[in-house]
Protein backbone atom coordinates (compact mmCIF):
# COMPACT_ATOMS: atom_id res chain seq x y z
CA UNK A 1 0.00 0.00 0.00
CA UNK A 2 1.33 3.27 -1.15
CA UNK A 3 0.38 6.30 1.72
CA UNK A 4 1.21 10.06 1.53
CA UNK A 5 3.81 11.18 3.31
CA UNK A 6 2.94 14.08 5.39
CA UNK A 7 6.35 14.66 7.68
CA UNK A 8 7.31 17.65 8.80
CA UNK A 9 11.15 18.78 7.47
CA UNK A 10 14.04 16.59 9.30
CA UNK A 11 11.51 13.51 9.89
CA UNK A 12 11.63 10.86 8.25
CA UNK A 13 9.71 8.95 5.37
CA UNK A 14 8.59 5.36 5.74
CA UNK A 15 8.49 2.88 2.87
CA UNK A 16 5.52 3.21 0.99
CA UNK A 17 5.40 6.94 1.46
CA UNK A 18 4.99 9.53 -1.39
CA UNK A 19 7.76 11.55 -1.35
CA UNK A 20 7.16 14.82 -3.50
CA UNK A 21 10.95 15.49 -5.73
CA UNK A 22 10.66 19.14 -6.33
CA UNK A 23 13.18 20.97 -8.55
CA UNK A 24 13.91 24.76 -7.01
CA UNK A 25 15.43 27.21 -9.46
CA UNK A 26 16.21 30.97 -8.71
CA UNK A 27 13.94 30.41 -5.42
CA UNK A 28 10.85 29.46 -7.59
CA UNK A 29 9.29 25.70 -7.61
CA UNK A 30 9.70 25.11 -11.73
CA UNK A 31 9.65 21.09 -11.72
CA UNK A 32 8.15 18.28 -9.46
CA UNK A 33 7.59 14.75 -9.84
CA UNK A 34 5.95 12.13 -6.88
CA UNK A 35 8.06 9.52 -6.25
CA UNK A 36 7.76 6.52 -3.36
CA UNK A 37 9.98 5.94 -0.53
CA UNK A 38 11.67 2.42 -0.63
CA UNK A 39 14.43 3.74 2.24
CA UNK A 40 15.03 6.64 4.76
CA UNK A 41 17.79 6.16 6.90
CA UNK A 42 21.03 7.83 8.54
CA UNK A 43 23.07 7.05 5.26
CA UNK A 44 20.53 6.67 2.29
CA UNK A 45 16.80 8.11 0.93
CA UNK A 46 16.14 5.54 -1.42
CA UNK A 47 13.27 6.89 -3.88
CA UNK A 48 11.27 4.80 -6.82
CA UNK A 49 9.54 6.38 -9.78
CA UNK A 50 7.42 4.69 -11.21
CA UNK A 51 6.44 3.99 -15.05
CA UNK A 52 3.52 6.48 -15.62
CA UNK A 53 4.29 8.91 -13.08
CA UNK A 54 2.57 12.69 -13.76
CA UNK A 55 5.24 15.64 -13.79
CA UNK A 56 3.82 18.61 -12.19
CA UNK A 57 4.86 22.17 -14.04
CA UNK A 58 3.94 25.28 -12.33
CA UNK A 59 1.41 27.15 -13.58
CA UNK A 60 2.65 30.70 -12.58
CA UNK A 61 5.85 32.15 -11.99
CA UNK A 62 8.94 34.60 -13.16
CA UNK A 63 10.82 31.93 -14.69
CA UNK A 64 13.91 33.98 -15.62
CA UNK A 65 15.95 31.41 -16.99
CA UNK A 66 13.11 30.24 -18.77
CA UNK A 67 10.23 27.50 -18.57
CA UNK A 68 11.44 23.90 -17.42
CA UNK A 69 12.82 21.92 -20.93
CA UNK A 70 10.25 19.25 -20.46
CA UNK A 71 7.45 21.56 -19.95
CA UNK A 72 5.41 20.60 -23.13
CA UNK A 73 7.21 17.60 -23.90
CA UNK A 74 7.18 15.21 -21.82
CA UNK A 75 3.72 14.76 -19.32
CA UNK A 76 5.42 11.38 -17.57
CA UNK A 77 7.96 9.12 -17.11
CA UNK A 78 8.40 6.18 -19.78
CA UNK A 79 10.31 3.50 -19.95
CA UNK A 80 10.95 1.10 -16.72
CA UNK A 81 10.78 2.93 -13.87
CA UNK A 82 14.10 4.01 -11.90
CA UNK A 83 15.15 4.48 -8.25
CA UNK A 84 17.37 7.20 -7.13
CA UNK A 85 19.54 6.91 -4.53
CA UNK A 86 20.94 10.15 -1.94
CA UNK A 87 23.60 10.03 0.79
CA UNK A 88 22.36 13.33 3.04
CA UNK A 89 24.47 16.75 2.09
CA UNK A 90 25.75 15.16 -1.10
CA UNK A 91 25.56 17.23 -4.90
CA UNK A 92 24.78 14.42 -6.85
CA UNK A 93 22.28 11.24 -6.68
CA UNK A 94 22.89 8.01 -8.29
CA UNK A 95 20.03 6.78 -10.49
CA UNK A 96 19.84 3.02 -11.26
CA UNK A 97 18.18 2.35 -14.77
CA UNK A 98 16.68 -0.97 -15.96
CA UNK A 99 16.18 -2.01 -19.92
CA UNK A 100 14.17 -4.75 -21.74
CA UNK A 101 11.24 -7.38 -21.32
CA UNK A 102 13.50 -8.81 -18.68
CA UNK A 103 14.57 -5.40 -16.75
CA UNK A 104 18.21 -6.25 -17.13
CA UNK A 105 20.14 -3.84 -15.15
CA UNK A 106 21.36 -0.90 -17.65
CA UNK A 107 23.58 1.11 -15.23
CA UNK A 108 24.22 3.80 -13.09
CA UNK A 109 23.73 7.82 -13.68
CA UNK A 110 25.49 9.82 -11.35
CA UNK A 111 23.27 12.83 -11.92
CA UNK A 112 25.18 15.86 -10.35
CA UNK A 113 22.24 18.24 -8.56
CA UNK A 114 21.95 20.41 -5.14
CA UNK A 115 21.98 18.55 -1.99
CA UNK A 116 18.63 17.57 -1.15
CA UNK A 117 16.30 19.05 1.50
CA UNK A 118 13.62 17.94 3.44
CA UNK A 119 10.44 19.62 3.07
CA UNK A 120 6.90 17.99 4.58
CA UNK A 121 6.12 16.74 1.54
CA UNK A 122 9.18 15.03 0.31
CA UNK A 123 12.32 16.99 -0.70
CA UNK A 124 13.60 20.11 -2.72
CA UNK A 125 16.47 20.35 -5.06
CA UNK A 126 18.20 21.19 -8.54
CA UNK A 127 19.14 18.86 -11.26
CA UNK A 128 22.76 20.26 -12.40
CA UNK A 129 22.40 19.14 -16.12
CA UNK A 130 25.28 17.85 -16.04
CA UNK A 131 26.13 14.13 -15.47
CA UNK A 132 28.15 10.92 -15.74
CA UNK A 133 27.19 7.09 -16.91
CA UNK A 134 28.35 4.09 -16.62
CA UNK A 135 26.55 1.58 -18.89
CA UNK A 136 26.08 -2.14 -16.99
CA UNK A 137 28.38 -3.58 -20.32
CA UNK A 138 30.63 -0.89 -20.38
CA UNK A 139 34.37 -0.53 -19.38
CA UNK A 140 34.12 3.39 -18.30
CA UNK A 141 32.16 5.91 -17.37
CA UNK A 142 30.88 8.75 -20.07
CA UNK A 143 30.00 12.41 -19.14
CA UNK A 144 26.98 13.84 -20.00
CA UNK A 145 25.19 16.48 -21.56
CA UNK A 146 28.42 18.95 -21.12
CA UNK A 147 27.24 21.31 -23.85
CA UNK A 148 23.70 21.12 -22.53
CA UNK A 149 25.35 22.39 -19.09
CA UNK A 150 27.63 25.03 -21.13
CA UNK A 151 24.61 26.34 -22.50
CA UNK A 152 21.72 26.20 -19.53
CA UNK A 153 25.20 28.32 -17.52
CA UNK A 154 24.59 31.26 -20.73
CA UNK A 155 20.62 31.16 -20.22
CA UNK A 156 21.57 31.92 -16.48
CA UNK A 157 20.39 29.10 -14.74
CA UNK A 158 23.50 28.45 -12.20
CA UNK A 159 24.56 31.93 -11.47
CA UNK A 160 27.93 31.35 -8.89
CA UNK A 161 27.94 27.88 -8.92
CA UNK A 162 29.53 26.75 -12.66
CA UNK A 163 32.82 25.94 -10.90
CA UNK A 164 31.13 24.21 -7.90
CA UNK A 165 29.03 21.93 -10.23
CA UNK A 166 32.23 21.17 -12.52
CA UNK A 167 34.10 19.99 -9.77
CA UNK A 168 31.71 17.71 -8.22
CA UNK A 169 32.08 15.78 -11.43
CA UNK A 170 35.33 16.06 -11.47
CA UNK A 171 35.77 14.69 -7.96
CA UNK A 172 32.97 11.65 -8.49
CA UNK A 173 35.32 10.82 -11.75
CA UNK A 174 38.42 10.28 -9.99
CA UNK A 175 37.13 8.64 -7.37
CA UNK A 176 35.72 5.98 -10.14
CA UNK A 177 39.05 5.91 -11.66
CA UNK A 178 40.44 4.89 -8.36
CA UNK A 179 38.04 2.02 -8.17
CA UNK A 180 35.99 3.15 -5.20
CA UNK A 181 32.37 2.36 -5.13
CA UNK A 182 30.57 4.20 -2.37
CA UNK A 183 26.99 2.90 -2.90
CA UNK A 184 25.31 -0.51 -2.87
CA UNK A 185 25.89 -2.33 -6.12
CA UNK A 186 23.03 -4.74 -5.18
CA UNK A 187 20.94 -2.04 -6.05
CA UNK A 188 21.36 -3.46 -9.40
CA UNK A 189 18.76 -6.33 -8.73
CA UNK A 190 16.68 -4.30 -6.79
CA UNK A 191 12.57 -5.06 -7.91
CA UNK A 192 9.81 -2.62 -6.85
CA UNK A 193 6.75 -3.82 -4.87
CA UNK A 194 4.37 -5.37 -7.65
CA UNK A 195 1.84 -3.43 -6.48
CA UNK A 196 2.70 -0.05 -6.86
CA UNK A 197 1.02 2.46 -9.16
CA UNK A 198 2.11 5.69 -10.07
CA UNK A 199 1.80 8.19 -7.21
CA UNK A 200 0.22 11.64 -7.67
CA UNK A 201 1.18 15.01 -6.39
CA UNK A 202 -0.64 16.70 -3.24
CA UNK A 203 -2.30 19.56 -4.38
CA UNK A 204 -0.12 22.07 -2.73
CA UNK A 205 3.13 20.85 -4.02
CA UNK A 206 3.24 24.32 -5.72
CA UNK A 207 2.67 26.36 -2.88
CA UNK A 208 4.65 24.64 -0.39
CA UNK A 209 7.34 27.13 1.02
CA UNK A 210 10.83 26.34 -0.77
CA UNK A 211 13.48 25.11 0.78
CA UNK A 212 17.17 27.37 1.01
CA UNK A 213 20.34 25.96 -0.67
CA UNK A 214 22.90 24.78 1.39
CA UNK A 215 26.31 24.33 -0.18
CA UNK A 216 27.69 20.57 0.51
CA UNK A 217 30.28 19.09 1.83
CA UNK A 218 32.82 17.23 -0.11
CA UNK A 219 31.98 14.35 -1.48
CA UNK A 220 33.23 11.10 0.75
CA UNK A 221 33.50 7.94 -0.41
CA UNK A 222 32.71 6.19 3.27
CA UNK A 223 29.39 3.81 2.56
Amino acid sequence: MITTGTTEPESRFAPGDVVVRREILLGEVWFAFPTICVEDSDDLLALYVPTGTVFGFPETGRFPAGRHPWQGRSSQWSGHGKLMLHRPGEAHAIDVFWTGPERSFAGWYFNLQDPFRRTRIGVDTLDHELDLWWAADADRYAWKDVEEFEQRLVEGRYPGQAAAIRAEGHRIAALLDAGHRWWDEGWARWRPDPTWLPPSLPSDWADLPVTAHRDSPPLSVSS
